[in-house]
């Protein structure tokens, strides 16, 4: 009889802990969602938002746009940087974005935010990821893209080896003359002119055809007209930035091209500026390669997913990341010179088939 008193009190008692942490987990969620209530009630009374023209932003109005912001959750998330995060928001079937978005709570965050913002604001190019618009409010930012649908040269280099597609030599060199056409309109196009300061194949995104988009401006910086550098603090990604950035804490448009020519050797190679293999061996890609290309042994460094690929036009694209990669930037091309090597290996091409 003691015993089943024992065994009720004990069943008792765990009802009872049972219940009340579901109330208290009730209460942490109702608590939550009334802070996401009330970031939602702040950003439409307080917040600002400012939509640039297109045929796709007619059917967007702000409040929709805010309630299915709001509704977005990890499964939405399509990548993040140091910057913010990227969400697909899905607004109808056929029309969706990219939506960049940056809490509040660091000057850096907010400074990064105001550098995309000047940086995009009049861009129209078409190797150039198109700006939307934007939204600005107490707790966050948020920036309005166009959603590249076949994402990041990162994600098919080097992705999960499940999910990445092998990338054939046309279409890894439509990818790397377009980012170049790109980077061509932000140095030489743009007024002011813009120096992207991170250049790296996670910023290169792919639309439906395959074309390249440079995108993240999160760390441009405009040139004034009689500017050479802008004196910062060193900021990029690892292995793509160029050597005497450094040394001096200037950025210049050579050091962009430095970063192209390694993203050219990832095309060229497959392989991370910062691949395991090459720590171990106290070296680097750009090192590596280098070695290779002074014996004329392109074809050991060629990427071995590439089994059929026009050996002469990849030993001419080696040829122009080597360029690009000149430790002294004087010797260094300009995006438009290095545009034009590009698109010269297969004008000629087409001349001597003709």
């Amino acid at each position: 009889m003691a015993n089943g008193r024992v065994v009720g009190s004990y069943i008792t008692i765990c009802v009872i802990a049972f219940i009340i942490s579901k109330i208290v987990i009730a209460v942490l969620l109702y608590k939550r969602w009334c802070r996401k209530q009330k970031v939602f009630q702040d950003s439409l009374s307080g917040g600002k938002m400012v939509l640039f023209r297109s045929s796709k932003m007619q059917s967007l109005t702000s409040e929709i746009f805010l309630n299915k912001t709001m509704k977005l959750t990890n499964k939405d998330i399509i990548g993040s940087g140091g910057y913010g995060t990227v969400y697909r928001l899905t607004v109808t079937d056929s029309i969706s974005f990219a939506v960049k978005k940056l809490n509040k709570g660091s000057a850096e965050r907010d400074r990064g935010f105001e550098r995309e913002l000047d940086a995009m604001g009049d861009i129209k190019h078409r190797n150039i990821v198109t700006l939307h618009g934007y939204y600005t409010a107490s707790h966050f930012n948020l920036l309005i893209y166009e959603l590249m649908p076949k994402g990041s040269l990162d994600l098919y280099l080097h992705g999960k080896h499940d999910d990445r597609i092998n990338l054939d030599w046309d279409t890894r060199y439509k990818i790397a003359v377009g980012a170049a056409r790109g980077l061509t309109y932000l140095h030489h196009d743009c007024i002011p002119h813009i120096i992207h300061r991170d250049i790296k194949s996670s910023n290169i995104l792919l639309d439906k055809d395959m074309e390249a988009y440079v995108s993240d401006f999160g760390l441009a910086t405009l040139m004034g007209q009689n500017q050479t550098h802008v004196s910062t603090v060193v900021a990029g990604t690892f292995g793509y930035l160029a050597p005497e950035y450094f040394d001096t804490g200037r950025a210049t448009a050579k050091g962009d091209v430095y970063s192209f020519g390694v993203v050219l050797l990832e095309l060229l190679t497959g392989k991370r500026p910062t691949d395991e293999t090459f720590i171990e061996e106290g070296t680097k890609l750009v090192t590596w390669v280098k070695a290779v290309v002074e014996y004329k042994r392109e074809e050991l460094a060629s990427d071995s997913s590439l089994p059929l690929f026009p050996v002469n036009e990849v030993k001419e694209v080696f040829g122009i990341a080597m360029r690009c990669l000149e430790t002294d930037p004087s010797l260094r091309p300009t995006m438009a010179e290095v545009l034009k090597m590009l698109e010269q290996i297969r004008s000629d091409k087409h001349v001597l088939e003709i």
